[in-house]
């Protein structure tokens, strides 16, 4: 069937003709050219987020590493796609990904990327985005227990006592070595940290770091000001004085007090002990917090997994 005509006597001009050309409502395109490239419309400062990377141990690189030399000569087999690792690093997806790398935002060993297709060794070179590492080893490992009271922090017990690596006995048994940073006595409940990033451990109980802990103390007699001003001057124990970096009254009732207190210190039994010399002897001590890693409404034996906002706090706060 014919088409209409226009107006003018012509054929309507939006049907594709013959010769395979595509329509001509693009100005200036002659039927069966080539289709003209569309413009590329900007894209939305909103659009790239990046959601869930680990940040890397490490942020910085030796002068003794060679990880940067020749990583762009590489043959076409060697290494895994930039974007794709990226993506899998949970940075964004491939296709943001590529944006990414258009807009110099990703480094590849102290050298930024803008070219697509560039294959990197996720085992050797250093990628970083936006200025940070990402870390891309999935055999690292960050969870948070709520570890009961009675419960040893130790990963097995030769007397057969409960302890830590019951609860976790699961990921132990599927390989997983897993070990707690810092220890909670056995009356002691709260948050563990349970990792086997021996570096990050390591720092988090180093004194130089000063990570702070939290914790909510039920102790008994009535607290008032004049302990709370004796627990943040400084109390002489056996083996050095020690002091609370913040302390605070939450309740009074019935001839016991609850206090909130935290302390960077971590020798055994210290907030026991400045209890104790002040001569408010603790009942229930509960950690809530490691830095700012909280322990919220996660109930007492259950295992969770860090996310990367408090994964990026503790490398930072001891600078990894």
């Amino acid at each position: 069937m014919t088409p209409p005509a226009r107006r003018d006597g012509t054929p309507d001009k939006k049907q594709s003709n013959r010769s395979g050309g595509y329509r001509s409502s693009v100005r200036g395109y002659k039927p069966g050219s080539n289709r003209p490239q569309q413009r590329q419309q900007p894209q939305k400062k909103d659009e790239i987020l990046l959601s869930n990377a680990k940040p890397a141990k490490k942020q910085n690189v030796s002068a003794d590493d060679d990880w940067s030399l020749g990583f762009l000569n590489r043959n076409d087999s060697d290494g895994i796609r930039l974007q794709k690792v990226l993506a899998q690093a949970g940075v964004a997806s491939r296709r943001h990904a590529e944006i990414l790398i258009d807009q110099g935002r990703v480094e590849v060993n102290d050298r930024i990327v803008t070219t697509q297709g560039v294959r990197v060794d996720p085992k050797k070179d250093v990628i970083r985005v936006d200025g940070v590492r990402i870390n891309i080893n999935e055999d690292l490992e960050y969870f948070v227990l709520n570890k009961p009271r009675g419960m040893h922090s130790t990963m097995s017990d030769e007397l057969g006592r409960p302890c830590v690596g019951d609860l976790v006995s699961e990921k132990t048994a599927s390989g997983q070595r897993l070990f707690h940073v810092g220890r909670l006595d056995a009356d002691t409940e709260g948050l563990l940290l349970l990792t086997n990033d021996g570096e990050l451990a390591n720092r988090l109980m180093h004194p130089k770091y000063e990570v702070t802990k939290t914790y909510l103390a039920t102790v008994r007699g009535e607290a008032n000001n004049k302990l709370i001003s004796e627990l943040r001057g400084g109390v002489e124990l056996e083996d050095g004085p020690a002091k609370a970096d913040f302390a605070q009254i939450i309740d009074v009732f019935q001839g016991k007090s609850l206090l909130r207190i935290e302390i960077h210190e971590g020798r055994k039994h210290i907030v026991r002990r400045l209890f104790q010399e002040l001569g408010f002897p603790v009942e229930r001590l509960v950690r809530t917090k490691l830095h700012t890693v909280q322990l919220g409404d996660q109930k007492p034996g259950t295992l969770r997994a860090l996310n990367s906002a408090e994964l990026t706090s503790l490398y930072k706060v001891v600078q990894l």
